[in-house]
């Protein structure tokens, strides 16, 4: 409880709802308004704010929408009590929204764990970014990029391991930018600061724990960090590497920092140097320019390479990019029939990967939930190193707890097993 609130799940009544919102596509725009619409029914009183990126770039619009009391900027979100009064319904909505360049490293964690178990902790250590990607509007609602003080990271980081999370993934817009100040100098008052250097010193906090990352683009995944992840049994043998296109052109038009076949090269070495290491893949249906030919290309790139599971978005035009004013616009429903054909890839992908796993012992964090299974309760779940998804009958002893498991079998969704033995 803060400042007299009680956090409800969100399918309870509540008197206030606060909507954290994204602007990646057309898509998170509308679940927007649909949830807002969701919290209005449950409780017509409620009072309403709405924050994160669709409000940084277009709060105009979202005060337009009806039951809505307040938006915040991405700056303004992290103290939203500075911006009420008695959180009273309004006629009109009140916007407060920094621009974007006044925007400041805003630095902090959510927890993921499920029931009492903490389990898994989000810890954002950059945020904006300075790249110029043709279809993002992330830059304009985040700004520049800009990355937390490594003192106060690795003070963070420690906190957050005696807090009793055993696995740290960490985040930002481009997190594998990190060492950028606003200015776009180095963090830490000039200090040289990489994010290898980072890890480095997160790393020197002892400690029964596992760390991830999050996202990294391929062009800022070096060789020092692949060769840290085979070597240090406390990093995560898994990535998640965006492509968004297998074809040179696309790329090209997308102003992405790599092409096809420097993708293609990591992906190999990252697999020769940890084996097993589970890889996920974004790529993105129906960018304008996008033909048959181009979207067979990345098909064909993708069917080729040795990943663990996709991330498909459909392209969806958003203002103020590059991208929304380019020639070849691909039909909406042809952007639609590509995303489900490079999903269904994706599935296959990940049934292979877990068949795989199959007889392989790995290190699993179990969550705290007690789901169910087949309309019966019982049933805890976790995450290995590499990123599988375990299911296991429920043992409250083993909530948040390095176990070594073996895989026996898989049903495309979950991998199952045996407990060996406990850390």
């Amino acid at each position: 409880m803060r400042n007299g609130f009680e956090v409800v799940d969100f399918n309870e009544e509540a008197d206030v709802y606060v909507i954290n919102t994204c602007t990646v596509t057309e898509n998170a725009e509308r679940d927007c308004r649909q949830v807002v619409r969701r919290a209005l029914r449950r409780n017509p009183g409620a009072y309403v704010m709405v924050t994160g990126c669709y409000a940084q770039l277009r709060p105009d619009e979202i005060a337009g929408i009806e039951g809505v009391d307040v938006v915040l900027g991405s700056k303004e979100k992290f103290d939203v009590f500075a911006f009420m009064d008695g959180f009273e319904k309004r006629e009109l909505a009140c916007i407060f929204v920094s621009p974007t360049e006044d925007l400041s490293g805003e630095f902090g964690f959510a927890s993921s764990g499920e029931g009492d178990g903490r389990t898994r902790a989000y810890f954002k250590v950059q945020d904006g970014c300075d790249y110029k990607c043709t279809f993002c509007t992330i830059p304009l609602a985040r700004g520049a990029s800009r990355s937390m003080d490594p003192g106060k990271a690795v003070e963070r980081f420690a906190e957050l391991l005696e807090q009793g999370y055993r696995e740290i993934i960490l985040t930002g817009v481009n997190v594998g930018d990190y060492g950028k100040a606003a200015s776009g100098k180095s963090a830490a008052g000039g200090v040289d600061m990489s994010f290898y250097r980072l890890l480095l010193r997160l790393l020197d906090v002892r400690g029964d724990y596992r760390l991830r990352i999050s996202s990294i683009e391929p062009n800022l995944l070096t060789d020092d960090i692949l060769e840290l992840t085979a070597g240090e049994e406390r990093m995560a043998k898994h990535f998640h590497i965006p492509l968004q296109s297998g074809s040179p052109a696309i790329l090209r038009l997308m102003q992405r920092r790599y092409n096809t076949a420097f993708y293609e090269s990591l992906i190999y070495r990252a697999n020769k140097m940890i084996p097993g290491l589970g890889i996920g893949v974004d790529v993105i249906t129906g960018f304008p320019g996008e033909g048959e030919k181009e979207f067979m290309e990345t098909h064909n790139f993708l069917l080729g390479l040795p990943v663990s599971y996709f991330h498909v978005f459909t392209y969806s035009e958003r203002p103020r990019t590059k991208a929304i004013n380019m020639p070849g616009m691909v039909d909406v429903g042809e952007r639609r029939r590509r995303t489900n054909m490079l999903r269904i890839m994706g599935q296959k992908k990940r049934d292979d990967f877990y068949a795989g796993m199959v007889g392989r012992t790995v290190d699993v964090l179990f969550e705290g939930g007690n789901h169910s299974q087949g309309g019966e309760a019982g049933v805890m779940r976790g995450f290995s190193s590499e990123y599988v998804r375990v299911s296991h009958p429920y043992d409250g002893g083993l909530v948040n707890r390095f176990t070594r498991f073996r895989i026996l079998s898989s049903d495309g969704e979950h991998c199952h097993g045996e407990i060996l033995g406990n850390d």
